[in-house]
């Protein structure tokens, strides 16, 4: 058996969802949102997603981290914020000496609702079908679940070591 947690970073709410993978079998753990204070500076919003990761991590004792990637989107500056909280999450998995693999929203999509281009409500209603949830999780924790599904499913495309980050052709390796 092999646990998994799924992790869809943001700023203002990070998504958390944890399974355990035997075989084939999906068996949800938990899920849930790690918030940050609205009004609190950028080093207070990161120190709040790295303390919340780290008690994710404490309690559920994954094994293996999937992570969704930052898109590039029209405004810069979000894009850079949101890649700020990404990293954020890594450095609470590398600090634990978790392996992490990354996807694209398009991959975990795809993996998850078979369309790359599915919109959140689907995403929620087949994570809720897939791992048989009695009700639909929130937008964020259905994200993070999503993650950690496509991880199970063998998307290994794209895997980082936590030991010796290593940058090549400008990729973190």
């Amino acid at each position: 058996m092999t646990r998994i947690l799924g992790i869809d970073p943001g700023l203002r709410t990070t998504g958390f969802g944890v399974l355990d993978q035997s075989g084939q079998k999906l068996a949800y753990v938990t899920s849930g949102c790690i918030r940050t204070p609205q009004q609190g500076s950028l080093s207070t919003r990161l120190k709040a997603i790295l303390d919340g990761l780290a008690e994710v991590i404490a309690e559920c004792r994954p094994e293996q981290i999937a992570l969704e990637k930052v898109f590039v989107n029209a405004n810069p500056q979000s894009t850079l914020l949101l890649g700020q909280a990404r990293g954020t999450a890594i450095c609470a998995a590398v600090m634990h000496d978790l392996p992490i693999a990354e996807y694209t929203a398009l991959q975990v999509k795809q993996a998850v609702v078979g369309n790359g281009h599915a919109g959140k409500a689907q995403v929620q209603e087949m994570v809720k079908r897939l791992l048989k949830l009695a009700g639909a999780p929130s937008p964020d924790a259905a994200d993070a679940l999503a993650c950690a599904i496509c991880h199970a499913h063998g998307a290994h495309l794209g895997s980082l070591s936590t030991a010796g980050f290593r940058v090549r052709k400008g990729r973190l390796v």
